[in-house]
């Protein structure tokens, strides 16, 4: 009975943090209808209803959350307890979740999991791949990757790439027959592919620079994507002007397939930091992977 209570309370604690049945279940590596069972038992074993169940959200009730309160902190010390035990052992060990956007999970994070997991087999990582400025503190994410200027200053900063540019192009079957722009205003008498952004969702407003003067655009186009990937596919394919990190496009730009346009309105800037709380104390094992992910350039 014992064995059972404590993983129908770890199911509940679960749920109750993520504020969903399906973020808790892909946590927790197991089906969202058998979650939902799980914690449902633990509801009519106790005789009271824990968590509030809508379409679109999970909350927890006052008894839930008196219950929450009252056993999370102890999984806490548990697992920590685990960790622990990991490290006297002489090995890092333990889950850490991070969130970026993707082009920062592919092109830094990526790399460095590759050098650093397979040494390291008790380090566990979740990469969650988000355009939005995530909360990490209140999401339970251990850390989050996000250009230098857009750090908050409460947060412990490690630089892990450098400086980048972006890239205005096109494919020059889209700029045969019309005049490419030369400022930043021609490019709304063009069609630009979009990129949609999670943070109300808002359209990216794409930001130039050139002799101190800071513009910033709305474009239009018929497309608008929430992946930078097909944002690339469709430039490629010759349906408008695409803005992306020149690092994405040079491979295009060097065969030819595209062509870039304001070169002189996009010079660099900060490049991708690791951000946590500074009040947390890192573990073994968040250490290892920020020194894998330092910037040493």
């Amino acid at each position: 009975m014992l064995r059972e209570s404590l993983n129908d309370l770890s199911a509940f604690v679960a749920v109750a943090r993520a504020g969903s049945f399906t973020k808790a279940a892909t946590q927790l590596g197991v089906s969202q209808p058998a979650l939902s069972q799980t914690v449902r038992a633990l509801e009519a074993r106790l005789g009271i209803r824990l968590l509030a169940r809508t379409t679109r959200s999970v909350s927890a009730t006052e008894a839930g959350e008196r219950l929450l309160k009252a056993v999370g902190p102890r999984f806490d010390e548990i697992e920590a307890g685990l960790v622990d035990l990991a490290e006297i052992r002489g090995r890092p060990a333990g889950t850490i979740r991070i969130t970026a956007d993707e082009h920062a999970a592919r092109t830094v994070l990526w790399p460095a999991l590759r050098r650093v997991l397979p040494g390291n087999p008790d380090i566990k990582v979740e990469t969650i791949v988000d355009y939005g400025l995530t909360d990490i503190v209140a999401e339970g994410i251990d850390a989050g990757i996000r250009l230098g200027g857009t750090v908050a200053k409460d947060m412990a900063a490690v630089r892990i790439a450098p400086d980048m540019r972006m890239a205005a192009v096109a494919a020059p079957s889209y700029l045969a027959g019309r005049p490419g722009p030369q400022r930043p205003e021609d490019l709304t008498d063009h069609s630009c592919i979009n990129l949609r952004l999670p943070t109300l969702g808002g359209l990216y407003a794409w930001e130039f620079e050139k002799g101190g003067r800071d513009v910033r655009v709305w474009v239009e186009g018929q497309l608008v994507f929430n992946t930078v990937t097909l944002i690339l596919e469709a430039a490629l394919d010759g349906f408008g002007i695409a803005y992306l990190p020149q690092d994405q496009v040079q491979a295009g730009l060097d065969d030819g397939r595209l062509t870039r346009v304001l070169d002189d309105w996009c010079p660099p800037f900060s490049g991708y930091h690791l951000y946590y709380p500074t009040v947390c104390r890192p573990s073994p094992a968040f250490v290892v992977l920020v020194e894998a992910l330092r910037y040493r350039g």
